[in-house]
Order: C-alpha cells, then sequence, then structure tokens
C-alpha cells in the first residue's frame, strides 16, 4: 500500500472543488486537493520514488509499487510558462517524501490570474483503490492524504 501525503501546507479540499473540469471530474486519476497557503514554499514528493514527470508546474513520482502521484502546482499554470517556479530537482533523479521538488509562490500565481488551487492524484488508478481520504481542513506538508491499494 502506497501512502500519499501532502506536497503542499493550506486547506485540503475535494477534487470536486478544484476549479477545472478534467481535475474535477478525475478525469485525470481520484485524489485530492490543497488549498495552499499564500506565501512562497516548496512543494514537495508526496512518495518515495523517481520523479518521471517534471514542469514548472506539475511533476510526478512514480514510487517502487509503481503508483504514479501527480502534483499539479495550481490550475492553468502551465500558460505562465515557468515564470515563479524554481526547479530543485531533475527528471530522472530519486526523491524521498518530503523533499523539495519545486519552489514556488501561490500568491503570485493567484495574481497573475491563475488558480493557486493543487490538485494531488493517483495516476491510473480507480477510486476504489483508495482509501483514507482525509476530511477536508487544514494541513501540512506531509500529513496524510491517502492511502492506495
Amino acid at each position: 500500500m502506497t501512502s500519499v501525503t501532502s506536497p503542499l501546507a493550506g486547506r485540503a479540499i475535494g477534487l470536486t472543488e478544484v476549479p477545472d473540469p478534467v481535475f474535477a471530474g478525475a478525469m485525470v486519476g481520484p485524489g485530492m486537493a490543497i488549498d495552499p497557503v499564500r506565501e512562497p514554499s516548496e512543494a514537495v514528493s508526496p512518495v518515495d520514488g523517481v520523479i518521471v514527470s517534471l514542469h514548472p508546474h506539475a511533476f510526478v513520482v512514480v514510487d517502487g509499487e509503481g503508483h504514479g502521484v501527480l502534483t499539479h502546482l495550481g490550475i492553468d499554470t502551465v500558460q505562465l510558462n515557468g515564470e515563479g517556479f524554481e526547479l530543485l530537482v531533475n527528471k530522472g533523479d530519486n526523491v524521498t517524501r518530503g523533499q523539495g521538488v519545486v519552489r514556488w509562490n501561490p500568491a503570485a500565481v493567484e495574481a497573475a490570474g491563475k488558480s493557486p488551487v493543487c490538485p494531488i492524484v493517483a495516476l491510473e488508478a480507480t477510486a476504489e483503490a483508495l482509501s483514507d481520504l482525509r476530511e477536508d481542513g487544514d494541513v501540512k506538508a506531509g500529513d496524510s492524504l491517502f492511502s492506495w491499494e
């Protein structure tokens, strides 16, 4: 079983509250979202694994069980062309849970007219494969979000 932890501090919310129909409809996969605190921070790895996809606004870590976890920093943030995001690792790097992956500022994302809400998605999973989903409410980076069979 994979335990997925929050890559950010903020407020845990359901995917249905994400202001994007693809994420809200769980078309990418099931999971949770974080409405982050509005201050500069590091998005950290939610699992131990390998960075298999890395963009300034999003990254995927695959753990030892082959589970891919997507962390998407904000909505429509690809349109910012990497501005305001600093990569702290490289594609192919091994990372540990809690290790910094991207430095960013959710307040700057919001000031640029984008939502800073961050979907955390279990790729290629079914909703039934997830358990122990966190209740909505405040979280710190490293707090448990859900388990994945």
